[in-house]
């Protein structure tokens, strides 16, 4: 195996929070590693010390020379005016050299740069990044790390701020592809399909899982377990040790003495915690809701020539939990503020219930003010938490079921992480007891750990929940219905949750597709489909078989050199056969992002 990264004896903290202790762990060619650990000890921090942001405490990161890394950050930063295809260009510029701007090959890294972008969304290349917004720049971002064509690959949460359709691109692109990655993302489908390999922090150290997303769940269930038998076991010998210690307080000999430190390295591990629920809403219940939720009579709503609902009827029942998926701009958000009276209908009326009381949880956030203490800003909703209508909490009380210490509920609000942010955000939702929840992209933000608990409350929650997300697996645990918002006005509501809902569209284009097999065509049915159907140019067919014969030449030729490496015999021209088998694999990787391209448009 070709290492690619080596982090050795990594140490990183801040003020007396030690995040992690002398961590060593590697990435090795072909590593599609998920990176996985609650929020707050160490993701973000653990890329920013590998993508030289920040320095650690001791230790080292050593990368393989000349390797080529592309990294992705949480928050990507463009030259002010600058366009999303010549912010694209000027990288693969940057990375690859082109000597003649004229060429060729310019043209080639332009068409390359729009074919990525539109790809992830992104239509008007040429317009300036100036005024757009988190999302797009995201993706755009990503476009760009893409187009760089790097051997190593450090993603911070690719998948936030991607419309659905574009997640989907992209785990089929990171899955067919060559690149070696180590990635940051809560998306429980992407990490299932697209790793082969999970590194968790926790505890301060490093547990690494040979196998996807899956495995990793199934491998450390048993390692939760065996630490919780030994944590029982440790508090039994504690319970013994401490008796002993209150009958010899002023013990002196050498046994006593070496007796009496192991006493305290015994205590020092017990007060380890095992538990998952760092976030625990569980007695949060809902107020009453009565039969009538709300009617929604000939909505409509444009902007311009945009059409976002056309005579919209529709009834909400009790208890319904609706799942609203569609592409980026097609009015998802505007539909639930519209609901809830935020933006007005151009015509129509929406008729709500008497007795629904609406939680919001905004993809914006709140409006805190940035001044504000934590436990300020709470305070300010309310000093009296009242649950279930008998049990009282303080807002501090209440704040610590969201893992907001006593001393964290000090902080400014402007201080808080992404993370911290959204915690607080669902702290103020829940802390009005709502009986109607509306969440947009609750997922951002949150970890995976956060995530499953926040599904296991609302799959109990006794009130309804309208969710907009692009988290396939949050839908699937949580919704019985689809609104499919399909652009200029068009909702389809599909019976089913989010997997339903793709195993239908596949079942119909098969369907299609036998249809199409099956019935012979009439003469300009059959022109119209020649015309659409030949996205590749004569010149590029020849240069995809051409690059088919030729990865295959090289992945023999590959083969053969690792078995001559794996062999142990003697290598008189080592040095040169270990440059030529460096050589192919770049080549390799540049002819393999070559055919992926043009795969895509067969």
């Amino acid at each position: 195996m070709i290492s690619y990264l080596q982090v050795e004896n990594l140490t990183k903290s801040y003020g007396d929070r030690m995040l992690f202790d002398s961590v060593t762990f590697g990435v090795f060619e072909g590593d599609k590693i998920g990176l996985i650990a609650k929020n707050g000890t160490g993701k973000s921090t653990m890329l920013r010390l590998l993508s030289g942001v920040e320095a650690p405490d001791s230790g080292n990161v050593i990368f393989r020379n000349d390797l080529r890394v592309g990294f992705l950050d949480q928050s990507p930063e463009f030259e002010p005016g600058t366009t999303p295809l010549k912010a694209c260009v000027d990288y693969m510029n940057q990375v690859s050299p082109v000597h003649d701007e004229h060429d060729e090959d310019r043209w080639i890294r332009e068409d390359r740069a729009r074919q990525m972008l539109s790809q992830l969304g992104i239509h008007d290349h040429d317009e300036p990044v100036g005024h757009r917004s988190g999302g797009q720049l995201k993706r755009i971002a990503l476009a760009r790390v893409l187009l760089g064509n790097p051997q190593l690959l450090i993603l911070d949460e690719p998948t936030n701020h991607l419309d659905i359709s574009a997640v989907e691109w992209l785990e089929n692109y990171l899955s067919r592809s060559r690149v070696t990655l180590l990635m940051v993302t809560h998306d429980r489908y992407f990490l299932d399909r697209v790793c082969n390999k999970i590194v968790e922090i926790d505890m301060k150290t490093i547990f690494t899982y040979e196998g996807n997303y899956d495995y990793y769940l199934r491998r450390r269930a048993e390692r939760i377990e065996a630490l919780t038998g030994e944590l029982a076991k440790a508090k039994n010998t504690l319970r013994r040790e401490q008796e002993w210690m209150r009958r010899q307080p002023q013990a002196r000999g050498g046994k006593a003495r070496y007796r009496i430190n192991a006493f305290y390295d015994l205590r020092d591990k017990t007060r380890v915690n095992y538990d998952e629920k760092n976030v625990d809403p569980s007695e949060i219940k809902s107020s009453y809701i009565g039969s009538k939720i709300f009617e929604a009579q000939g909505i409509s709503k444009r902007f311009g020539e945009k059409v976002i609902l056309d005579d919209f009827t529709y009834t909400f029942a009790r208890y319904e939990k609706l799942g609203i998926i569609g592409g980026n701009g097609v009015g998802k958000s505007t539909f639930i503020k519209m609901l809830q009276g935020l933006i007005p209908a151009d015509s129509g009326e929406w008729n709500v219930g008497e007795t629904v009381r609406f939680g919001y949880y905004s993809q914006e956030g709140l409006a805190l003010d940035p001044g504000k203490r934590v436990i300020d800003a709470i305070t300010d909703i309310t000093e009296d938490v009242v649950v279930n209508g008998t049990t009282h909490y303080s807002p501090m009380q209440f704040l610590t079921r969201f893992l907001f210490s006593p001393a964290d509920q000090q902080k400014y609000v402007s201080t808080l992480s992404g993370g911290e942010m959204r915690r607080l955000h669902l702290a103020a939702t829940l802390i009005r007891q709502p009986n109607f929840l509306i969440l947009d992209e609750p997922t951002n933000d949150l970890d995976i750990v956060t995530l499953a608990i926040l599904e296991d409350y609302l799959r109990e929650f006794k009130g309804c929940v309208i969710v907009i997300s692009h988290d396939r697996f949050f839908l699937d645990s949580i919704v019985d219905h689809l609104f499919v918002m399909e652009g200029n006005g068009v909702i389809k509501d599909f019976p089913g949750n989010y997997t339903d809902y793709r195993n239908y569209l596949d079942e119909q284009r098969r369907v299609e597709a036998e249809q199409r097999k099956n019935v012979p065509a009439a003469p300009q049915q059959r022109r119209e489909t020649a015309d659409r159907r030949p996205r590749l140019t004569f010149k590029e067919r020849k240069e995809l078989e051409a690059l088919t014969a030729e990865i295959d030449a090289l992945t023999a030729e590959k083969a053969e050199l690792d078995a001559l490496f794996n062999s142990g015999a003697e290598i008189p021209d080592i040095v040169e056969r270990s440059a030529r088998y460096s050589e192919i694999s770049e080549i390799l990787d540049e002819k393999e992002m070559r055919w992926l391209e043009l795969s895509e448009k067969e």
